[in-house]
């Protein structure tokens, strides 16, 4: 008989599996101008394509995944998203043109949408409201744990080895979750409560993800948010490499940064029961929003926004996110519990399609400036506030809130 892990142990592993993305994304971003050269990309932003289809794939795997592991159960789905993603590695690992690491890399989004939204499912469908909150804000902690290490990892496998052995690394990381998962990880979703897989049953899942004001509201948001992420992710080699010169020490900026959101993750899990979670995204995105307006402002009061510059308005702007990312979350979450893996998926894939169109815009403009990443952040902070404080009004005049 499996011994189901402590509680402890499964938060950690529910932080291992959500960070299945991160580790596909963190450590293959020191790497990005040795691959771009030895491919032979000429236009630098168009490298950042190798960070955009991994998220793209994710987008369209989440809607998959989503509905399957309500239907037949969130281990299945796991086992089923980490052999796609195996595939997905080992053709980015023999990958002689840029073109075919693409659709490597697309196939490993397509594969890590199953950890990404079961860990989210299997979650909900031990916590609810406040208590998920606060275990979400602990799986994010450890989940920026991993991008805080994983670039100094890949710089290290990339002076040893060479790029492709970074998909190495993909692989045996995979493997290891599969075998957690297998031993340690009990099915939480019984067969009684599972959800046929039927066109009906998406559609009503569908409806009623967008049949609720508050799960549209910050589906919306989370779309935003992770916008600004991926804007920042794709840019970030170019940012510190090409336009501040930081060559190897790239890692540890990145990795100090990563550090600031798990700092604030697990402040957030300390504080989000007294002043909710409502509370933190909205004061938390204000802050965004102002910081982004000053560092603009810098721009017209300094000849040259210099890196502690650069790095101090980095500092604000992530913190506040490691305020937000699992509140956000949860609160999207929260009405949809008899639903939790399709609204898991729905949500997902509007909140992926989102930030990937918005991530991407941001990271093709980038002209050696700082200016067209700002204004991004501004923009996309702006409206998800202006959203937030919408469903906050909403939330506090509806007669039968919790």
């Amino acid at each position: 008989m499996q011994k189901s892990a402590s509680a402890r142990e499964f938060t950690l592993l529910m932080a291992l599996l959500m960070s299945v993305v991160a580790i596909s994304i963190d450590a293959f971003l020191p790497a990005l101008g040795v691959l771009g050269r030895e491919l032979g990309v000429t236009n630098p932003n168009r490298v950042q394509l190798a960070i955009g289809f991994i998220f793209a794939g994710l987008a369209i795997g989440e809607l998959i995944a989503g509905p399957l592991s309500d239907a037949v159960g969130r281990k299945p789905i796991l086992y089923a998203g980490i052999g796609l993603y195996l595939v997905g590695s080992v053709i980015c690992y023999f990958a002689q043109d840029f073109t075919i690491l693409l659709v490597g890399r697309f196939i490993q989004g397509l594969g890590v949408a199953g950890p990404y939204v079961t860990a989210v499912s299997v979650v909900r469908d031990k916590h609810s409201g406040s208590e998920m909150a606060r275990v979400m804000s602990v799986v994010m902690m450890i989940f920026i744990l991993v991008p805080a290490v994983a670039p100094s990892i890949g710089q290290v496998i990339l002076h040893a080895f060479g790029w492709r052995a970074i998909f190495i690394l993909y692989i045996i990381y995979s493997i290891v979750i599969g075998l957690w998962i297998m031993l340690r990880l009990e099915e939480t979703l019984p067969p009684a409560q599972r959800v046929p897989l039927k066109w009906n049953a998406f559609s009503h899942g569908f409806l009623k993800v967008l049949g609720n004001r508050t799960t549209v509201t910050y589906m919306i948001c989370m779309g935003f948010c992770f916008g600004i992420l991926i804007g920042y992710l794709g840019a970030s080699q170019q940012i510190f490499q090409d336009h501040f010169g930081v060559g190897d020490a790239f890692s540890l900026y990145f990795g100090g940064l990563a550090l600031v959101i798990g700092a604030a993750s697990l402040v957030n899990s300390r504080i989000v029961e007294k002043y909710g979670m409502r509370n933190i995204c909205l004061h938390a995105m204000a802050i965004v929003v102002i910081a982004s307006i000053a560092f603009l402002a810098l721009h017209l009061v300094v000849a040259e926004v210099t890196l502690p510059m650069f790095i101090a308005y980095a500092v604000i702007v992530f913190f506040t996110f490691g305020l937000m990312f699992g509140n956000i979350n949860a609160i999207a979450m929260e009405p949809m519990g008899d639903i939790a893996g399709m609204a898991a998926a729905i949500t997902g894939a509007v909140s992926s399609v989102l930030s990937l169109g918005f991530g991407t815009i941001i990271g093709q403009l980038y002209n050696n400036t700082l200016i067209p990443i700002a204004s991004g952040f501004l923009i996309l902070a702006g409206a998800a506030w202006i959203l937030m404080k919408m469903e906050l009004r909403w939330y506090n005049a509806a007669p039968h809130r919790n």
